[in-house]
């Protein structure tokens, strides 16, 4: 059995050696399938129909290759979006460029950023320089950078240079920022700086006729250059006087009128070097009076009144109305609202009988109006129509028989200085009083003053003696009745 084994693996090697022999061709397409015959069905899963023999694993590798796949692929390009690119516009021009400083054989100059970078972003900026006289435009710099403060150097005293600035990125360069004058190299000692007063950073305001007198001082050395312009406009020197000195420039109106209002733009030159200011001059007068001032209604005692604005405002703003009345039977105009904001109100607490005019008076900041629009109507206050019906009170008895409600109290006294008795009654009709001294009736007696008021009842005894102490009585009578209070009086 052993030796019998051993020749079949033998066998076995021998057929598996000719078989990829036999198939040596295809093999080198695909050599895994003879060995691997049961991988077949993964090729059938991509192309099922043509696996029958060697003509088919010909045919395999050629579907594979000429597969709808690869044709599929050729459309992918077709919509590719990037012809869009060439539509970027470049980025836009350089802000501000200034000349900062100068020296003897260079100059430094400062801009601020463009507003649009485009989409690709900012790649940098390159400047250029062109002597005066000349096209020939050089770049300073090889490569862009993106730094906004730039310094040339090397050029010679006394040239006068043009120079521009360009904002540069992937979709091309921007329209260049240039100065307007050349750049003359020459050592600025000092920069030009304008010393604007704090009083003239705001609006500058002045009433029609007075006098416009600015002294605004600079620094610079050398000597600058100073100019003044209206709203990018030359000044009209016939109305406006301007007088420049080593340290300030004077600007001098001697009546000022409203069409001075408006913005002087003030420049110091030193060789390209400048510092610009601003002076805001408004000139104003008292407006107009308010228009179609109207009395809308009148009820009870009160009146409605409306109005609209003034047809000038003397170039301020309107700041409110005074409202005035005035009665007919004194003539007297009085202010009922000082600064009324609207163009309406309404006016109360008017007196019945009486016939009211009113005007209107506007204001801004030179004050009020020379006049004041009055209404046409007047408003009378009529008389309300009405009858008095008294209240019915029942009547109530008020008879009452007298009674105490404050006897009597016991009292010490000192001999030779006076004291009073007090006691309180009432009852109506008004009771008689009478005073008693051990039940005997005290008559017209000098030494005694008896008195009564509001209800109550006082007995003065003048200097008492030891014999004036005993019992004292007040009595009350009316037709009612009677009542009666005591007391005891000590003297020591």
């Amino acid at each position: 059995a052993p030796p019998a084994k051993k020749p079949a693996p033998a066998a076995a090697k021998k057929k598996a050696v000719t078989a990829p022999k036999e198939e040596t061709a295809p093999a080198t397409e695909e050599p895994p399938a003879p060995e691997h015959p049961l991988e077949q069905p993964s090729v059938p899963k991509d192309e099922p129909a043509p696996i029958p023999t060697e003509a088919g694993a010909e045919v395999t590798p050629v579907p594979v290759e000429g597969s709808p796949a690869p044709p599929a692929e050729p459309p992918a390009p077709a919509p590719e979006p990037k012809p869009e690119k060439p539509k970027e516009e470049p980025p836009s021009c350089p802000l501000s460029l200034a000349v900062e400083e100068v020296t003897e054989n260079s100059f430094t100059l400062t801009w601020k950023a463009p507003e649009q970078m485009g989409r690709a972003g900012l790649d940098g900026y390159v400047v250029e320089i062109c002597k005066d006289g000349s096209s020939d435009w050089k770049a300073v710099n090889q490569e862009p950078f993106l730094s906004t403060r730039y310094t040339i150097p090397n050029l010679s005293s006394g040239d006068k240079i043009h120079v521009r600035v360009k904002a540069v990125s992937a979709s091309g360069a921007s329209v260049p920022a240039a100065l307007e004058q050349p750049v003359l190299i020459r050592e600025i000692l000092q920069l030009p700086k304008i010393r604007m007063p704090r009083h003239l950073r705001e609006t500058y305001i002045r009433r029609v006729g007075d006098a416009v007198n600015i002294m605004i001082p600079f620094q610079g050395k050398p000597q600058p250059e100073v100019s003044w312009t209206k709203e990018g406009q030359p000044l009209d020197t016939n109305r406006i006087n301007i007088r420049n000195t080593t340290r300030d420039t004077i600007f001098y109106i001697r009546q000022a009128q409203r069409g001075d209002s408006g913005k002087y733009e003030l420049t110091v030159h030193i060789h390209g070097a400048e510092d610009k200011a601003t002076l805001d001059i408004q000139v104003v007068e008292p407006p107009g009076p308010p228009q179609n001032l109207k009395l809308v209604d009148v009820w009870g005692f009160n009146v409605a009144l409306e109005w609209t604005p003034p047809a000038d405002n003397g170039n301020s703003e309107i700041k409110g109305y005074r409202v005035q009345k005035s009665d007919k039977k004194s003539g007297k105009w009085f202010t009922v609202l000082e600064r009324c904001t609207r163009t309406s109100c309404t006016i109360s607490d008017l007196i019945i009988g009486n016939t009211y005019s009113f005007r209107v008076f506007s204001e801004n900041i030179c004050g009020l109006s020379d006049s004041a629009a009055v209404a046409s109507g007047v408003a009378h206050i009529e008389k309300t129509k009405s009858t008095y019906q008294p209240e019915k009170i029942p009547q109530r008895d008020m008879m009452e028989p007298p009674k105490f409600t404050q006897p009597l109290t016991d009292r010490t006294t000192t001999r030779g200085y006076s004291t009073h008795l007090f006691c309180s009654v009432r009852g109506f009709p008004q009771p008689k009083i009478i005073w008693l001294k051990n039940q005997m009736e005290i008559r017209e007696d000098p030494k005694y003053i008896a008195l009564i008021d509001q209800g109550v009842c006082s007995l003065e005894i003048r200097k008492p003696g030891p014999f004036d102490g005993g019992v004292y009585t007040c009595k009350a009578v009316n037709p009612l009745g009677e009542a009666s209070v005591d007391c005891r009086l000590d003297v020591k």
